[in-house]
């Protein structure tokens, strides 16, 4: 290779553009937020999952500057915005009850921003126009909010959150007063619109299903604290400790001994392969084994297990049964286990309450991690 020739470059990875450095917030004697710090990339879709009282919600108000943070650093797009106003960050926030102006059409909500900016008429009607069509409310643009659907409101907060080009969008449990159908219908919206404007977008929920389905990055927080950051699939699959694993499913859970070879020890039970995580092999603390149910392979004990990976585990009387449509959750009395779920598919699996049963599951979706 010559001096002049050169290596083809790799795929850039999108810059970082906001940047949350050690950020510490006090409710009185209460800590709201310990030492948090969180990089979000241009253009990405990350949510904050976490149950009531995990911080979520305080981190997206001291994002938006609705809140001022007791100690550590905020930046969007290379600027500290830590203490700059609300009104002079470039968000744009949509909160659960929609905060629509009620006198206001919907056309006129979505052109507010404009008209406090005292935006150019031309320019501010184009913007209107794109936006509308956009959330798919053209039809619907002279409306006031209580002539609309609680879903067509919420598509409203959206537009007029979106309308100014922001550069950043907030979400704060937009969807949570909507039932499940319209959650999911709306949610799909939000991530095209989000995908459609390319606007750095934070989400907050304590849904893990609205949290794995819209997401490129899942932040899971617990008492002021991020306890794992990953995709959907890492995070699901790949808890990093038994929190994260009861959080984010429904999951089997013993208390764990590891041997020198990976094998893992519930007491009174044989050993198993199972995957040991990283942070299991770091730590000093208790671990615990995870299996998802729908890992789990129940046979009649007569016979070999349906796959010749899948290992044998224990056996048991399934105590449980119950139908679930596209497939049936059993609960099992194990021998050695106690209590173990398993969710099946295969309508020639054993399923009746009383039967006897095998159970087992592939070494590879055994996971210890820390307890």
């Amino acid at each position: 290779m010559t001096e002049q020739q050169s290596v083809a470059p790799a795929t850039p990875v999108a810059e970082t553009f906001i940047e949350i450095r050690n950020l510490h917030h006090q409710y009185g004697g209460v800590t709201a937020l310990d030492s948090v710090s969180l990089d979000v990339r241009a253009g990405e879709f990350v949510t904050l999952l976490g149950p009531s009282g995990s911080g979520k919600s305080s981190l997206l108000h001291i994002l938006a500057g609705l809140v001022e943070p007791t100690s550590g650093t905020i930046g969007i797009a290379g600027r500290d915005v830590t203490r700059v106003p609300t009104q002079k960050r470039e968000i744009g926030l949509v909160f659960q009850n929609y905060a629509l102006f009620p006198h206001l059409t919907a056309q006129e909500n979505i052109r507010f921003p404009h008209d406090v900016r005292k935006t150019p008429e031309a320019e501010a009607s184009a913007r209107v126009a794109e936006v509308l069509e956009l959330v798919e409310l053209t039809a619907l643009a002279d409306r006031r909010p209580d002539q609309l659907s609680g879903g067509q409101q919420q598509r409203v907060a959206v537009g007029r959150a979106i309308s100014s080009v922001p550069k950043v969008l907030l979400l704060d449990e937009p969807l949570g007063a909507l039932d499940r159908r319209l959650r999911q219908q709306l949610g799909r919206e939000i991530r095209r619109v989000q995908r459609e404007t390319g606007i750095t977008t934070i989400y907050v929920t304590h849904d893990q299903e609205e949290a794995f389905t819209m997401s490129d990055r899942v932040v899971v927080m617990n008492h002021g604290e991020i306890r794992q950051i990953g995709t959907p699939e890492d995070v699901y699959a790949r808890p990093s400790d038994s929190f994260v694993a009861n959080f984010v499913g429904e999951v089997n859970l013993w208390p764990a001994t590891v041997d020198g070879h990976g094998a893992a020890t519930v007491a009174g039970a044989p050993p198993f392969g199972a995957q040991v995580s990283d942070a299991a092999r770091r730590s000093a603390g208790p671990l615990v084994v995870a299996v998802r149910p729908e890992r789990v392979w129940v046979w009649r004990p007569d016979g070999p297990p349906p796959r010749p990976e899948i290992q044998l585990v224990d056996s048991g009387v399934i105590a449980e049964s119950t139908f679930l449509g596209n497939s049936r959750s059993v609960v099992v009395e194990s021998d050695r286990l106690g209590t173990t779920s398993a969710l099946l598919y295969d309508g020639e699996e054993p399923r009746d309450r009383g039967e006897r049963v095998s159970f087992g599951w592939e070494p590879r979706h055994a996971l210890v991690v820390p307890e």
